[in-house]
């Protein structure tokens, strides 16, 4: 992660302890650390100091965290890595639907909260270029290569035939890599704004999907389920290598 190494994370928390952790762990590893305890002390920070990333939890005293995203996705793209104690499935959604490029629930430990960190500032750097690579560029991940110039998805360089709507969902995903798509985001990107909020279609294509290009559906390599709230596709070998 040299070439990440002077990113600048903003902590938004109130819990004394947990503060402590996450500044120990982020400045170990490398990166510029600023603390507030409060949401307007978050926007107040985000809009004077620019921080790279911003960890926030969702329970404040001052304002709920959804307000803290909904608020900075007026005005900028800086990822945001939610970490909270709140698990239910509608708490995810929410936060991701709003514009959070990540939720993380407590407790977590110091490798996966700083693998989602890496994957949220990948996500953020290549969003400015994301229309050109969906038109020119592939994505590969072990057997898996998407070409997005020819709309083709190989295993293996065996094309594996998926259909249009199975490709653009496959498309939307590898696009995303390493970042989960909530139900409602991917049935507006797909479909409109008007479509339908059941997401049975997605679950009906997303079968077929995995029978083409997982080797055992039921262990997916490529595309996961994140329970209730949507899917995510593994971040792509060049993303990885670049750690």
């Amino acid at each position: 992660m040299s070439n990440m190494i002077r990113c600048k994370v903003l902590i938004v928390e109130d819990d004394p302890g947990i503060c402590t952790f996450l500044k120990a762990t982020l400045v170990a590893a490398g990166y510029d650390v600023i603390v507030v305890t409060s949401g307007q002390g978050a926007l107040d920070m985000v809009s004077s100091h620019c921080p790279d990333c911003v960890l926030l939890d969702l329970g404040l005293p001052d304002m709920d965290g959804n307000q803290i995203i909904r608020s900075m996705r007026q005005w900028t793209r800086t990822p945001i890595v939610v970490i909270s104690a709140r698990s239910m499935e509608e708490d995810k959604a929410l936060a991701l639907d709003l514009g959070a490029d990540d939720y993380v629930t407590k407790p977590f430990g110091a490798i996966e909260l700083l693998a989602r960190i890496r994957a949220a500032l990948r996500h953020t750097r290549t969003t400015a270029e994301a229309g050109e690579i969906a038109l020119t560029g592939s994505y590969h991940v072990g057997e898996l290569e998407i070409d997005y110039r020819k709309h083709r998805v190989y295993r293996g360089g065996v094309d594996v035939k998926l259909t249009p709507n199975e490709y653009r969902i496959v498309a939307l995903l590898g696009r995303h890599a390493g970042r989960v798509l909530t139900y409602k985001t991917m049935l507006k990107e797909l479909w409109g704004p008007s479509a339908s909020s059941d997401n049975k279609i997605l679950r009906v294509h997303m079968a077929g999907i995995r029978r083409k290009i997982e080797p055992d559906p039921n262990e997916p390599r490529y595309i996961f389920t994140e329970v209730g709230v949507g899917y995510r596709m593994a971040e792509d070998d060049i993303s990885q290598s670049s750690d």
